[in-house]
């Protein structure tokens, strides 16, 4: 590989509230958020275009709350899509000229797909958290849930969590939020059988098959909360300090647990799919070998 090859495929460093510079004529990807430094999201994606031959871009852009409209409508020419993470996914979402269905029902939309190049092109609006949690427990043998599932916290990343519960078959989905009245509203969105609570009355219970912690960080409860995990299997959304404090709790019990990088290199899977022009459901080539070097970059 040649110098230029290293410059290439190299993260860039740091980041910026300004538009990210392109090197003239190669296509653009990069994710979206504020804060954005922690994103592992340009390792992930760039090891997956790497193996796959394409020489594409993909950088950080900061973007606080509320300008996400703004800064995209402005945006120059050459770029394919964005990754979107807190807090604009439900921007992105009122941003999309369109959207599925899982990003309509969870009120969140972590992938924005151009149409074309141009800097008018319209936005097609995904949410690939859901699949993406969805394997990411089958991959740690849970396909299929008999009990109840609990999340913590009613943001974004808690609905896509709520959706993706249900898509494994858990009977009932409790929300447990510091805010009750944002797990109610979250409840109201998502059906009958999501019941709202408030973060304080949390317990593990013997007919608890998963627990999906998505508080900031991660959540910290008293030891006497949680009982005997047994089969429970835990997802801790956070990877950045790790192990979270229940994901501390969950191994040294020996339980399940599926953890915040395991999640995001899945749904990255289902995002380079769309970022390509693929349908979400349609592998890319050779797709095994590009998760391992995925894999890999996050090591």
């Amino acid at each position: 590989m040649t110098h230029d090859d290293h410059d290439y495929w190299r993260v860039p460093d740091g980041y910026s509230s300004a538009e990210p510079a392109g090197r003239g004529g190669s296509q653009r990807l990069a994710v979206l958020g504020d804060p954005v430094e922690h994103s592992r999201s340009p390792q992930l994606q760039l090891a997956a275009y790497r193996a796959l031959g394409r020489r594409w871009e993909y950088s950080r852009w900061r973007i606080p709350a509320g300008g996400l409209a703004a800064a995209l409508t402005g945006r120059g020419h050459g770029w394919r899509g964005f990754s979107v993470t807190a807090p604009l996914k439900a921007e992105a979402l009122a941003f999309a000229g369109s959207v599925s269905e899982d990003a309509r029902r969870s009120g969140a939309v972590n992938t924005l797909v151009f149409d074309s190049l141009e800097p008018g092109a319209p936005a097609r609006g995904e949410n690939t958290d859901i699949p993406g949690i969805v394997v990411a427990f089958a991959e740690r043998g849970v396909t299929e849930l008999r009990g109840t599932a609990q999340v913590l916290g009613a943001g974004e990343t808690a609905a896509s969590a709520a959706i993706a519960a249900q898509r494994l078959g858990a009977e009932c989905v409790e929300v447990y939020a510091r805010r009750p009245e944002r797990a109610r509203a979250l409840a109201e969105r998502l059906g009958a059988d999501v019941t709202a609570h408030a973060l304080a009355d949390w317990r593990v219970g013997r007919e608890v098959a998963l627990v999906v912690d998505t508080v900031p960080r991660g959540y910290s409860p008293e030891e006497h909360l949680l009982g005997d995990l047994g089969d429970t299997a835990l997802l801790s959304a956070a990877y950045d300090p790790w192990p979270t404090p229940l994901a501390e709790r969950w191994l040294a019990a020996e339980a399940p647990v599926v953890t915040g990088l395991d999640m995001l290199l899945h749904q990255a899977v289902y995002q380079v799919r769309l970022f390509g022009g693929a349908p979400i459901d349609e592998p890319v080539p050779n797709e095994p070998a590009v998760l391992e070097r995925m894999r890999a970059a996050l090591a």
